[in-house]
């Protein structure tokens, strides 16, 4: 292994282990934000990360309220099924998913082949998650961890999701000004945590990154393999009562998610 991959490795695998959040104390508001992040870029060298990712990544990041504001205020779990239904999968998403499924048969194909979780599934996480890719967010990744990660609320969990992301960056995978996605730092077409992201994704189309923003082939085939990985067995079902449906609650854990995108992926095979 040439020394640079064996650096990335170790690196990669210290972060995974990473505990309780590293740097200096939390904060409910911004007064002490910028010492915190001082505090966070040391860390973050001293677990591998090179000092290029870092300020590429965090050099001139400010504490984001709008992101405090939507973490306090989830309510789409919340819905009925019906309700969370005509937000996330209407009518229109399994007419259009009905055609990406034909267009992209192909793919399709190969990644159920290679992983064995159907593709209607596929197509409706991709659906639910992003619209099939046309809303995966833009907002500054590493603001909204690193926001996240100072506040006191889940401090541990987001400092371990903003390590993952400069990881991301680090191992060549994206650039630091690509990384664009939701409130909570959820990254791509099917919006994967950052941990997920290193733990799960794959170079699908073979251009030697995994590219979970713009490739569609790697987008789908890392969704498979999260699913694979997480014990879905090939052709079995995945609506309640069936094998894979405790799978989905895996993907979310929010049970009307779960209703909802079997129910989506049904009709999508229908």
């Amino acid at each position: 292994m040439r020394p640079s991959a064996f650096r990335l490795a170790v690196a990669g695998v210290a972060l995974l282990m990473a505990g309780p959040a590293l740097a200096q104390s939390c904060g409910s508001n911004a007064a002490g934000f910028a010492p915190w992040l001082a505090s966070f870029k040391r860390q973050a060298a001293s677990q591998g990360i090179s000092q290029g990712t870092i300020e590429s990544a965090l050099g001139g990041v400010t504490y984001d309220s709008k992101v405090i504001g939507l973490d306090r205020n989830q309510k789409s779990f919340k819905l009925s099924l019906d309700a969370f239904m005509e937000r996330r999968a209407p009518a229109s998403f399994v007419r259009k998913g009905k055609g990406i499924i034909q267009q992209n048969a192909a793919l399709l194909n190969r990644i159920e082949q290679r992983y064995g979780v159907q593709k209607e599934v596929l197509v409706a996480i991709w659906g639910m998650e992003t619209g099939f890719g046309a809303n995966s967010g833009n907002m500054n990744i590493f603001r909204s961890l690193a926001t996240l990660s100072y506040d006191c609320r889940r401090s541990d969990f987001f400092t371990e999701e903003l390590l993952a992301a400069l990881e991301i960056v680090d191992r060549g995978d994206k650039r630091a000004s690509d990384m664009k996605g939701a409130w909570a730092g959820e990254i791509g077409q099917t919006q994967f945590l950052a941990k997920n992201y290193l733990r799960y994704a794959v170079d699908f189309d073979g251009d030697g990154r995994r590219d979970l923003i713009r490739s569609k082939a790697d987008v789908l085939a890392s969704t498979a393999n999260f699913l694979k990985q997480h014990g879905w067995i090939a052709g079995a079902g995945y609506n309640p009562g069936e094998p894979n449906y405790g799978r989905l609650q895996d993907w979310n854990r929010a049970t009307v998610y779960q209703q909802g995108l079997a129910l989506f992926a049904t009709r999508l095979a229908s």
